[in-house]
């Protein structure tokens, strides 16, 4: 198996580039992160007349945006059942009610934009297992409740046997890389200023707002951290949020192999789709989520995840595989709203595997709170609730494993998982129990060592080793490191400290 881990989207379209941030600015909103949440909030904050500007870490497409399946969909990951539960019916209307209108606000900057990947395709949730049938149907029947426009079919549409489904009419799919550079495209036209390959150190709420990068400062009225996890809020929202990494195959298929969007009711479930680029047909296949950084062996996952696909689709030699970070939150239901104590800075994470939709939504209510727009979703999504009885058991044991590995790394060297640096082969990393403690090292391609510190920087848990990704990644709130340290996931804003390696180990 390759170790390419590019994203179909990004091999096949690409957005346009654009400058670092060579000057300090004053503006009236500034935007953290050029993902689909930045950039929609730009784009429709741009027809205001406001002053915008749009600070990416990376380049555009690099981030969670570009790496995923890009369903588009009311069929929400926290299931009706439990919204209803938890929420209300009421609330439950809303959440259908809101992706319908994200869908609905793809749709139509799409056709503005001239984006032809859009495409109006039903929904199925479905099970092949007998036992879950009970709960589909009562799944069925919560939607329903929701205001969703569902059907029960006992013949799912997929070359391979099930035992029934909910059909839900006027989803949608997009190729997510030509949708963010067209996004991105008319942003500029419309004198947003972008810029790609800004850090941002620190964001401060204030009179003005002070969103620092490691070389300027902007000025804002308004600042919208559009991050997959914020950067600026170091332990109370991250406590109601869990980092999970998700993968995705995907191989050449014949035109007509599916019509729709698919997920299963498995648990870690499976999803499917297929795409049409230049005239050639792909099928996607994703799954086997697991916590960031508990699991070390991850080209099994990929292997297992092929294993499925191979098992029930008709699909070609593997062509793409990748995997991205889905942001899992306490209650179920994204935070969108004020940062905690901040009256001008406004935050946005937790979408789960509704990425696109929730992450447009995002936008749209952002856009809505700066011009001083009510928004009917406020209150649902706001992004300080805290919700005691509804997830009070999920919050604890998805932020047990907090104390659990920073008590574990600060007190022993049991998770040193290389013996001797002479055990690292080209392409492989992990942690090294030093004479002064533990050491994360890298064996890059040419067989020079590279070491760093172990300890992520936003709380102080020890990363672990990613192979398929070949990163470092932190299992307590899913920071993630380049090989050689950099970061390239939050919540850390700041890279693993060099170190020097031990001449014997």
């Amino acid at each position: 198996m390759h170790h390419d881990t590019t994203p179909l989207w990004s091999a096949t379209r690409k957005a346009p580039r654009f400058e670092a941030l060579d000057r300090d600015l004053d503006v009236d909103i500034a935007i953290v992160g050029a993902g689909v949440s930045g950039l929609t909030a730009a784009v429709l904050l741009s027809r205001t007349g406001l002053r915008v500007v749009v600070l990416e870490r990376d380049r555009i497409g690099s981030g969670e945006t570009g790496h995923t399946t890009s369903h588009l969909t009311e069929a929400v990951d926290a299931s009706y059942q439990r919204i209803i539960q938890d929420f209300g019916e009421d609330a439950a209307r809303l959440v259908a009610r809101s992706s319908r209108d994200a869908i609905d606000c793809i749709e139509s900057l799409a056709q503005h934009l001239g984006v032809d990947s859009f495409e109006r395709v039903p929904g199925y949730l479905y099970t092949e297992d007998t036992d879950r049938v009970d709960w589909l149907a009562d799944e069925l029947d919560a939607a329903r409740r929701a205001g969703c426009a569902v059907e029960w079919i006992d013949d799912v549409p997929v070359p391979f046997p099930t035992s029934g489904g909910i059909r839900w009419d006027r989803q949608a799919q997009i190729h997510a890389t030509e949708y963010l550079a067209a996004l991105a495209k008319e942003a500029d036209t419309h004198r947003v200023q972008l810029y790609e390959t800004t850090k941002v150190t620190g964001v401060h709420d204030g009179h003005p707002c002070r969103v620092e990068t490691e070389h300027h400062v902007v000025r804002a009225r308004h600042v919208f951290v559009a991050a997959n996890v914020p950067v600026n809020n170091r332990f109370l929202l991250h406590t109601k949020l869990a980092p999970y990494r998700s993968y995705v195959v995907a191989g050449e298929v014949e035109a007509g192999c599916l019509g729709g969007l698919f997920w299963d009711a498995d648990d870690p479930y499976h999803y499917i789709r297929s795409q049409e680029i230049d005239g050639q047909w792909y099928v996607l296949v994703g799954g086997e989520d697991h916590r960031t950084g508990e699991v070390r062996e991850t080209e099994y996952c990929y292997e297992r995840l092929l294993d499925y696909a191979r098992a029930r689709l008709p699909i070609g030699p593997l062509k793409y595989r990748w995997s991205g970070q889905i942001i899992e939150p306490v209650d179920g239901l994204p935070f969108i709203g004020h940062n905690s104590g901040s009256t001008h800075v406004w935050v946005a994470t937790g979408f789960a595997g509704n990425g696109m939709t929730f992450g447009t939504l995002a936008g749209m209510m952002v856009a809505d709170f700066v011009v001083g727009r009510t928004n009917r979703y406020a209150h649902l999504y706001d992004a300080t609730r805290v919700k005691p009885l509804v997830s009070a058991y999920d919050y604890i044991a998805e932020n047990a494993a907090f104390p659990v590995h920073l008590i574990k790394d600060r007190l022993t060297s049991a998770n040193a998982d290389v013996q001797s640096l002479d055990d690292l082969q080209p392409g492989q990393g992990g942690l090294v129990a030093g004479p002064d403690g533990k050491l994360a090292v890298y064996r890059d391609e040419r067989g020079e060592l590279h070491g760093c510190s172990p300890v992520c920087p936003h709380m102080g848990c020890d990363v672990a080793w990613n192979g398929a990704e070949r990163t470092w990644d932190c299992p307590c709130h899913g920071s993630r490191f380049s090989a050689d340290g950099q970061v390239i996931n939050g919540p850390a804003i700041s890279d693993l400290s060099p170190r020097p390696l031990p001449t014997r180990a």
